[in-house]
């Protein structure tokens, strides 16, 4: 976040520009800002307060200007919720406050965004996109989404993947292959996706896809190529 001078620390062989100093004259986002560390919260402080940053391993204050933006889960203005987030760094950022919902307080959205979320995931998996069944339409509308937005969206992509099994949801019917498809096309699709899927559970680590898989590694590279599958689309 600060940055650090070479032979600030053992391993710092060369110098690295933090964040702060990389946005200045752009907008910072910080997100969960509740669990910053309270040293952490000290120096930010200090960089509203002053504009100016500290690298690590030196005393040069090197100037900038930035706009900071912060996201928190917890309500910070809340006492009891605040833990030990500092109140003055709280009122220091608190300079305009938007309110975002949880979904289970706007039920309405949700099915929009699950067709959203659905839609893309068929285009990321490059699956067609199944027929919603009258079980995922009760899901959506009865499920409280603790883990709001991103559980959402995890959900959707499950389902596309007919890997959906949770709450009594019944995953969607696969898609019928092409009747003019040969055999090697249909094997060589059913070989793209079975990687997707285990890519997609293993959310993109290579180590444990392989061997999920049963292959070498060499193999599965071969076969991310051949079946132009880009790893790094499936890493959360």
């Amino acid at each position: 976040l600060f940055g650090h001078e070479a032979g600030a620390f053992t391993g710092a062989q060369k110098k690295r520009i933090g964040r702060i100093e990389h946005a200045s004259g752009g907008t910072l986002f910080l997100d969960e800002i509740e669990s910053m560390p309270v040293s952490t919260q000290v120096q930010m402080l200090r960089v509203l307060e002053m504009r100016e940053v500290t690298p690590l391993g030196t005393n040069e204050m090197r100037p900038v200007d930035l706009r900071v933006v912060a996201a928190a889960k917890v309500d910070l203005g809340d006492p009891r919720q605040r833990g030990a987030f500092r109140e003055d760094l709280y009122y220091r950022l608190n300079v305009v406050t938007i309110s975002i919902p949880p979904l289970r307080e706007r039920r309405d959205d949700v099915a929009l965004l699950f067709f959203y979320f659905a839609e893309r995931a068929a285009a990321r998996f490059r699956r067609p996109l199944p027929a919603v069944p009258a079980a995922v339409h009760r899901h959506l509308r009865e499920h409280d989404w603790p883990g709001n937005v991103r559980e959402l969206a995890h959900f959707a992509e499950r389902f596309v993947l007919g890997l959906e099994e949770d709450a009594g949801v019944a995953s969607p019917a696969p898609a019928q292959p092409d009747a003019a498809m040969k055999l090697p096309e249909l094997l060589e699709r059913y070989e793209a996706d079975i990687i997707r899927e285990t890519l997609n559970r293993n959310e993109g680590d290579v180590r444990r896809t392989i061997e999920a898989l049963g292959i070498p590694r060499k193999t599965f590279y071969d076969k991310l190529q051949r079946h132009g599958i880009v790893r790094s689309e499936f890493s959360r």
